[in-house]
């Protein structure tokens, strides 16, 4: 039985039209995947006592981390793929995803067996002790074990939205999210015949619902061609790990750059008081509500621009990237606006602390200047993944933290002011924003006419 043909969705029509529908498409499915962790947070906080929640901070970050590691895999995957679609060639593409999801399924096994090895010295040395320290491994355990079903469901998605899916991957995303939602409570708390299970039962919860996501998702990734279930010989299953390594591993550096990063700008910042902590805990809540929208448009934009690269089309190249800047800088200029005419009545909705709420008003009113930049930062990373040069896109993200956050921070904290370690935060994205965009640009604008070959060795259209 022949198998089926898989268009490259991405390389025909309007630019700015189908930019925008993939991003309302995921506009939901965006807000959906921080569902998991607010469901069982909320949930898990009805229990009653510090203990259970103590234990779901401790999560956090290890959780994090694997995300990390499964979404920089995935980087790999899609840049791959896209590449390959975009050239028209059916064959290479099926043999990434496939080796792709392998990849991503035995990564998960070993790191989900070497969470269950060394969690207690890792929590412990996390702080994590007695009844906390229990309650974190009753939870971790049965996540560990889950965690392909986590692998194989968030990078399947990605799969989903370069094979120009964005609905279906949207809608996966949200079916997994209600079915948690649903069974959080009856898990957790032991409603009718279900028994009472506690933080475990988050966890068992959290399993259960991306492994239907990640069963439905491989139904549909197998319809649509673009997955076989047949043994691969050695040497082409290499040569697509080759191929995806190649791109995963400085995403993955790239992105475990956020939170150690995160880490250490908390750190510096608590030195200004527990008052500044909260207030900068709060406004970053804003802050995730202010991308919405373009991190949804972003979330299509690599295999985009990937397909097009892989297709010759430059032209197009080109026109992504300068869309998808436009769109960051309309949107964030106007977020930054509001932010600084609303900072007051915004910081009184979070606290009635009126120390909390100064410091919040002069962090809306500084911090959002440097959204846009940001935005254009990554978006313009996009691009050097999609156009083949992922070592740039990771040189960029260590310049911006290792080079200029931490520096910036550390020396706002040496001269104690808490405004020089806001105007650290926005300096750092401004001057990183510039940087990549003159980067990116430089490369894409000397992308040759459509139809010219590039040769790159090792690259997935001439593989």
């Amino acid at each position: 039985m022949a198998e089926r043909s898989i268009r490259a969705e991405y390389t025909r029509g309007s630019i700015g039209a189908t930019m925008m529908k993939t991003a309302l498409a995921m506009l939901a499915g965006t807000l959906a995947m921080s569902g998991y962790n607010i469901a069982d947070t909320y949930f898990v906080g009805k229990l009653g006592g510090a203990e259970p929640l103590a234990a779901m901070g401790f999560t956090f970050p290890i959780v994090m981390l694997v995300g990390c590691i499964f979404n920089g895999t995935g980087t790999g995957i899609i840049a791959t793929v896209a590449h390959a679609l975009g050239g028209d060639n059916q064959d290479l593409a099926r043999n990434l995803t496939s080796a792709g999801l392998f990849l991503v399924a035995c990564a998960a096994l070993v790191m989900g067996c070497l969470g269950v090895l060394t969690a207690d010295k890792v929590f412990g040395l996390m702080g994590a002790k007695g009844e906390t320290l229990r309650l974190v491994r009753s939870y971790m355990d049965v996540w560990f074990y889950g965690c392909v079903t986590a692998g194989i469901s968030m990078v399947g998605n990605k799969v989903l939205i370069t094979a120009g899916r964005p609905k279906t991957a949207s809608g996966m995303t949200i079916f997994g999210m209600l079915l948690n939602v649903v069974l959080d409570p009856l898990l957790i708390f032991g409603v009718g015949i279900f028994p009472r299970l506690g933080i475990q039962g988050a966890a068992i919860a959290t399993v259960i619902s991306q492994m239907a996501s990640a069963g439905l998702i491989l139904i549909v990734l197998t319809r649509l061609g673009l997955l076989r279930w047949q043994a691969m010989p050695y040497t082409k299953l290499f040569a697509a790990w080759r191929n995806i390594v190649r791109y995963a591993l400085p995403a993955i550096f790239g992105m475990l750059l956020f939170p150690l990063g995160t880490f250490v700008i908390t750190r510096i910042t608590a030195e200004f008081g527990v008052q500044a902590v909260a207030a900068v805990s709060a406004a970053s809540r804003l802050e995730m509500v202010a991308f919405v929208f373009p991190m949804s448009l972003g979330i299509g934009l690599m295999p985009m621009i990937a397909q097009n690269f892989g297709a010759r089309l430059y032209s197009r190249v080109r026109q992504c990237l300068k869309f998808s800047i436009a769109v960051a800088i309309f949107f964030l200029s106007l977020a930054a606006v509001l932010f600084f005419v609303l900072a007051r009545p915004l910081s009184a909705i979070f606290t009635p602390d009126p120390d909390v709420q100064s410091v919040m008003v002069l962090w809306l009113r500084i911090v959002p200047v440097c959204f846009c930049f940001l935005e254009i930062q990554r978006f313009s990373g996009f691009a050097l993944i999609g156009c083949g040069h992922p070592n740039l896109d990771a040189s960029i993200k260590a310049l911006r933290m290792l080079g200029l956050m931490v520096p910036l921070s550390l020396l706002a904290l040496w001269a104690d002011s808490l405004t020089g370690l806001f105007w650290a935060r926005a300096v750092t994205d401004i001057l990183a924003g510039a940087v990549a965009w003159f980067i990116a640009w430089k490369i894409v604008s000397r992308l040759p006419a459509d139809g010219e070959d590039i040769s790159r060795p090792g690259h997935a259209t001439n593989s």
